[in-house]
This record gives structure tokens, C-alpha cells and sequence, in this order.
């Protein structure tokens, strides 16, 4: 199987390749890792290879059945869950319906369920009905920022892909292809800076695209830590709530977070961190140990990983406010 477009993920890509040569394709995957891990990635190459008429190893990326799924208009290929489609219990109900309609012209139909994570339970009950019982030729690909929000019924009728983190120099290269235009030195910042998932690193590289409040938000929460200020720690998250921040900003607040705690890290031992953030880097590395930055980065890894589930924003608030408060 091609899965050369991925990037990094060797273990995954070289199990995806056995398995299907050994027993074919599964009719069901979830495909787990964070925003920007390679999800959207891996679904393109798993749903070319459903429809590929190319009778040689899948996908074959010529035949029309290939084309059509890179241009995103097989009529074989259908999403659900996206920006604006709710995936409810109506919804995976009418796909339910639709999957009894043979495909147009391909071997399989495919169904690329995005935000799986958010499915509630009935909905959830709904799917687990289709993927049991549905027809034969009909695929599934569910994209779930954290698979474990997913009803254990749900994972064990499917195949979990679980996406890695690239490396650096894995980021690297395939930044050069993405951006041949961008410098090689904001290429590798970009590269470094990312934490493994290059979706970060396009965000980076594209300028503009960075949560400038999450940003502003994330130094002035770093500024409290510095200063031990249990109370204006505290008061802090509280407003998280109180200002009626989403899952998804708070993400990016974190984000923002752990990458200023690296540079922290990596300026206290003596590496080089970009100009425009050194003073900020020079005032944590000053203020907080090595063993707190570390304590700050895996709590704050924590609550990212907590966001992708179905946490509510006033829990993880208050177990940031608490973590931090409680770093010494």
C-alpha cells in the first residue's frame, strides 16, 4: 500500500501495508491523533485505496477512481461531520439509509466521519448499528482527536491508526516540499518548534494563522507562573470560563503555552531561541527551575489531550489553575 504522502509514522504505515497485503482492506478505522497530526492525510490515501480501479497496488493515484478522490469529488467518497454537519443522531441515521444505496462506480462506498470524539452516545449507538450491520462493500473512517471518548463498542469494531509525531528532521523535509519558498532557517524553527505535528508548523510558516490571543494569553499566564501568584493564577482560569472559551481556543492557549516553556528550557541550556522570544525565554529560564517548566509542560500536555475529549472547559480551567499553582 502507497502511504508515501504521510508523513513520519513508519511503524503505522509499514503495519497499515502488511495487514492489508495479508488480509485486504478493514471496513472500519478510527484515526486518532491531535489537529494537524496527518488524520485528514491518512483518510485521503485510506479512501483513494477503497475506490482504486487500478488493479496494482492501492492506491494507484492514476486511474480515474484515484483522481477523482485527490480532487475531492468521487461520488463514492462521502464526509460527514464537518464544518456546518452536525453529526447527530438524524444524521448518522440518513447515512445509515444512504449506505444501502450501491456505489455509483466504485468497489466500495466510503464514509469519512470527521470531530468522531464528539459523537454523543445515542449517536454514537446509531453508528455501532451501521457498522455492524451495514453492507458489505460500505467503509468507515472515523477521525477522533482523542479515541477514547468513543464508546468501547464503537473502538472494538474498528481498526485504531493511532498518528505519532514527526521528528525534526522528518518535519524538516517535508516543509522543504511544502514551502519551498520559506528560508531554511524558518523551516527548521517551524520544524522544532511544532512538538511533532506539522499541522502546527503550517500554521507557523503561513503567518497569520497563529492565535494571536491565545498567544498573548499564553505569555501573560507564563508571566504568573514566573511570579508564584497563586491568586492571579487562579483568577486567570477562572476567566477562561467566565469569558466563555471553547475547546478549541483553549487548545491553542496551551499550545501556545508549552511552546513557550521549551524555549524557556532550551534557553536554560544554552541553545539558541529566535530573537523576537529570547527576552521572554531569558525572564522563565531566570524565574523557574528545570523540574518546573518540565512539571508545567506535561500538565499543560495533559489538558490538551483532555481538551480533544469531551472535558468541559470549566474542568480543565480549574485543573490548570490547580496544576499551576500547585508547581514548585
Amino acid at each position: 500500500m502507497d502511504l508515501s504522502a504521510l508523513a513520519g509514522n513508519g511503524p503505522l504505515k509499514r503495519q497499515l501495508s502488511l495487514e492489508t497485503a495479508r488480509h485486504g482492506l478493514s471496513h472500519a478505522y478510527i484515526l486518532n491523533g491531535p489537529p494537524g497530526s496527518g488524520k485528514h492525510t491518512l483518510a485521503g490515501l485510506l479512501a483513494a485505496a477503497f475506490v482504486c480501479t487500478g488493479g496494482g497496488e492501492v492506491p494507484c493515484f492514476s486511474c480515474p477512481g484515484c483522481k477523482k478522490a485527490a480532487k475531492g469529488i468521487h461520488p463514492d467518497i462521502i464526509r460527514a461531520g464537518g464544518e456546518g454537519d452536525e453529526l447527530n443522531v438524524a444524521r448518522v441515521r440518513a447515512l445509515r439509509s444512504d449506505a444501502y444505496i450501491k456505489p455509483n462506480e466504485a468497489p466500495r462506498k466510503v464514509y469519512i466521519l470527521e470531530h468522531a470524539q464528539d459523537l454523543n452516545q445515542p449517536s454514537q449507538n446509531a453508528l455501532l448499528k451501521l457498522l455492524e450491520e451495514g453492507p458489505p462493500y460500505a467503509a468507515f473512517l472515523l477521525l477522533a482527536d482523542n479515541a477514547a471518548a468513543l464508546l468501547p463498542t464503537v473502538r472494538s469494531r474498528c481498526q485504531i491508526l493511532n498518528l505519532s509525531p514527526v521528528t525534526a528532521e522528518e518535519a524538516e523535509h517535508w516543509l522543504a516540499a511544502r514551502f519551498p519558498d520559506k528560508s531554511p532557517g524558518a523551516r527548521a524553527d517551524a520544524a522544532c518548534r511544532c512538538q511533532g505535528i506539522l499541522g502546527r508548523a503550517v500554521e507557523l510558516l503561513d503567518g497569520g494563522c497563529v492565535d494571536g490571543k491565545a498567544q498573548e494569553e499564553a505569555a501573560r499566564l507564563l508571566e504568573l507562573l514566573c511570579r508564584r501568584d497563586e491568586l492571579a493564577l487562579m483568577e486567570f482560569c477562572v476567566a477562561l470560563e467566565r469569558d466563555k472559551w471553547d475547546r478549541d481556543s483553549l487548545t491553542a492557549l496551551l499550545d501556545q503555552l508549552i511552546l513557550l516553556l521549551r524555549d524557556a528550557l532550551v534557553y536554560g541550556a544554552g541553545g539558541a531561541v529566535e530573537e523576537d522570544r529570547r527576552a521572554q525565554a531569558s525572564l522563565a529560564a531566570q524565574s523557574l527551575s528545570q523540574k518546573a517548566a518540565l512539571q508545567a509542560v506535561e500538565l499543560a500536555e495533559k489538558l490538551r489531550t483532555a481538551c480533544g475529549s469531551n472535558v468541559g472547559v470549566g474542568h480543565v480551567a480549574g485543573w490548570l489553575g490547580a496544576g499551576l499553582a500547585g508547581i514548585r
